[in-house]
């Protein structure tokens, strides 16, 4: 299939390819022909959805067959109106006739309940309904669809005679629309639960962990054209520069796929590695979306902290004096990172004190 398209002012991926799409036609056509043998079915497309699955599923019936098309419509956009509008109506008499009714998508129902109910009218034999694609989770009436190519979710789809805003109708392959990108950059003082919490928002939203020290290890291990580089600059006793740093992570961007977006972690650090990431994301049509703070009193950290260390044995995690000091290392790089996303209306501060599943609460809610 063909890479992202743009259609109107919206990005579609691709979803499903045209030769799953004839494989699927075929075995509907295959089921058709062997239920309708020995009878003349009349075909009823529903435009202008239908148009390129009842022309290439017309083909693959063996069987004489009467064709007869009908136009309603109800939606807008990427939102169905629940207001179904006939704009052709039927004109062949199918009183007495096996009538399969051939839609493109059937997704709440209500499109095709208004069919069905104006169709049963004028007493056909027998009314199916075949269609390309149906969503389950949206359908909301209690009458059968007899054929299905596929079962997908509530994603609005385009191509192969859906439309989005009457474009799109072409295309020979189906494809979904793209959400933008989830970025987040989640912050949280020792003994906040950060990690905990980062795996759980990485699997409700589908999202890729990008940690700077794994990287690190990752390109001085494999020694890598980075890694070779960042050896330079620590060997000879200097700081890894930002670009160093962001082409590691443009490197990690661009590998990672099947993603909905990424968790920052350990970068940025200041307002110019802030910058330089944002100037990164904006070469991919991205940007950071929220930046989360786990937000704890600084006597309940420590408590969090000697209770842990006692379980480990970790010496930071044991002296008072030391845990304090990281408070305040954490509180001096964070507050300016703080104030450049709350100048993006971009940072979130969440409550960190309660279980586990209600500080994850707090947090969806904030990032929904």
């Amino acid at each position: 299939m063909e890479k992202e398209i743009t259609l109107g002012d919206k990005t579609f991926k691709p979803f499903i390819s045209k030769e799953k799409i004839d494989e699927q036609i075929s075995r509907v056509a295959q089921e058709i022909n062997r239920d309708y043998k020995g009878k003349k079915p009349l075909l009823v497309g529903i435009l202008n959805g239908s148009v390129m699955f009842f022309s290439d599923l017309l083909k693959k019936i063996d069987i004489e067959c009467e064709v007869a098309f009908l136009r309603v419509s109800s939606y807008k956009g990427t939102e169905t109106t629940g207001n179904v509008k006939k704009v052709l109506g039927l004109d062949k008499n199918i009183e007495g006739s096996d009538v399969i009714i051939i839609e493109d998508i059937v997704d709440t129902g209500i499109t095709l309940e208004h069919i069905v109910n104006d169709l049963s009218g004028s007493k056909p034999n027998s009314l199916k309904v075949a269609t390309l694609l149906f969503k389950p989770n949206a359908y909301t009436k209690d009458y059968p669809i007899d054929y299905v190519g596929f079962e997908v979710g509530n994603e609005f789809l385009v191509g192969f005679g859906l439309d989005y805003n009457e474009i799109g109708r072409n295309l020979d392959e189906l494809y979904i629309i793209k959400e933008p990108m989830l970025n987040i950059i989640l912050f949280g003082p020792p003994g906040a639960g950060k990690g905990t919490q980062s795996e759980l928002i990485q699997e409700k939203f589908n999202l890729t962990h990008l940690s700077t020290g794994d990287m690190f290890r990752f390109h001085m291990k494999n020694d890598t054209a980075l890694g070779k580089k960042a050896k330079e600059y620590m060997e000879a006793g200097n700081l890894v520069p930002d670009q160093l740093v962001i082409d590691m992570i443009d490197n990690k961007l661009s590998e990672s796929h099947d993603t909905d977006g990424f968790i920052f972690d350990g970068f940025p650090r200041t307002p110019d590695q802030a910058t330089a990431l944002d100037e990164l994301l904006a070469k991919k049509d991205w940007e950071i979306s929220k930046m989360v703070s786990l937000e704890v009193e600084e006597n309940e950290l420590v408590k969090r902290l000697l209770l842990r260390g006692k379980d480990s044995g970790r010496k930071d995690d044991s002296d008072e004096s030391i845990i304090r000091n990281r408070m305040a290392v954490y509180n001096k790089e964070t507050a300016p990172l703080k104030d450049f996303y709350s100048n993006q209306g971009k940072h979130i501060g969440v409550d960190g004190i309660g279980t586990i599943e209600e500080i994850n609460g707090r947090i969806n809610s904030a990032l929904a």
